[in-house]
């Protein structure tokens, strides 16, 4: 066998040093985006049913849990709100005194280290479960963007540092990038949901959000799970109307969608690890299947393989205790 010549790619595994010293793609506790839904009431700190490990949590315990997440060295959170009332046009997603708006404000008081990002949409807060207002049976578009960016200013005005629009309306980027700078907000920054899959993945956290469509569902406005280059385009159109960051949702079956968002724009770019990737892995847990730390550490760095800056990630405090490790 001397005579052979061949390359040795083992020498750089052998040790655990080595492989740490040539590791191409790192996870940090900077890149973990924790994901939190906050309820009305006092007292309330319930588990979701499908999503063991992530809870509903009244005011009261929000201080308790983001000085948690502090302490942990998660430097960015994305809030939820479950209100208590529900009508036809949402109006308590842009309510001044509002269940996110309420959160926020309580958590740059308490916690103002801590990078506040408002989910701005409508379907948690609409009686009919849709992002936007329903006419006919159908999702209109144009009207729904004003409803969209009178959100986005409350959170801003409530103190968010960052505005996260979801719901796929044609021009949401534009309609909330001109309310806020109207507004004065123009130095707040749009974390769009830019490409976001009408996926199966969303079960969960419909459950967490009580936000299931009451008719229907959601793909005339998201995406069909088929298409690639209508990612491209998407993308394209939020960053000519003002979007800072790019969502790709959901990440672990799209890998190859933020690849290819990666390599045409140099924007940051942010994976959302949705409530099926994550209650699919609890599943197998529970069950004994698979090891819960290695394989979230695997998936979580095939995202940033792939290209992604941030990951929205609701295993994202059990990431930074195990990253400490």
């Amino acid at each position: 066998m001397n005579h052979l010549t061949f390359d040795r790619h083992r020498r750089l595994r052998m040790t655990e040093s080595l492989r740490s010293l040539v590791r191409e793609t790192h996870l940090l506790k900077e890149d973990l985006i924790y994901p939190i839904f906050v309820v009305e009431g006092e007292g309330v700190k319930e588990e979701v049913p499908s999503m063991p490990g992530v809870y509903h949590i009244s005011l009261d315990y929000l201080t308790e849990e983001m000085k948690e997440v502090k302490s942990l060295g998660i430097r960015s959170v994305m809030v939820f709100g479950v209100p208590d009332e529900k009508d036809e046009k949402g109006s308590q997603a842009y309510c001044e005194h509002g269940i996110v708006q309420k959160a926020i404000r309580q958590i740059k008081e308490d916690v103002p280290s801590l990078t506040v990002i408002a989910d701005t949409c409508l379907c948690q807060y609409t009686s009919h479960g849709h992002c936007g207002i329903v006419k006919d049976g159908e999702v209109v578009n144009d009207e729904s963007l004003e409803l969209l960016a009178e959100t986005a200013v409350s959170q801003a005005r409530a103190g968010a540092d960052i505005i996260a629009p979801s719901n796929m309306m044609d021009g949401f980027v534009a309609a909330i990038r001109k309310g806020l700078d109207q507004a004065g907000f123009e130095n707040t920054p749009i974390m769009s949901y830019a490409v976001k899959y009408a996926s199966s993945f969303y079960g969960p956290f419909r459950d967490a959000a009580h936000s299931t469509p009451q008719f229907g569902d959601r793909r005339t406005y998201q995406m069909d799970p088929a298409n690639r280059l209508e990612a491209k385009r998407e993308a394209k159109s939020d960053i000519e109307e003002g979007a800072d960051f790019l969502i790709i949702k959901p990440a672990l079956s799209y890998l190859d969608i933020i690849r290819e968002i990666r390599e045409e724009h140099p924007v940051p770019l942010v994976a959302y690890n949705v409530s099926g990737e994550y209650s699919l892995v609890k599943a197998a847990v529970q069950n004994g299947w698979v090891d819960e730390k290695e394989i979230v550490l695997e998936k979580l760095t095939a995202m940033k393989r792939a290209g992604a800056d941030l990951i929205i990630t609701y295993f994202a405090k059990d990431v930074a205790r195990w990253l400490d490790q």
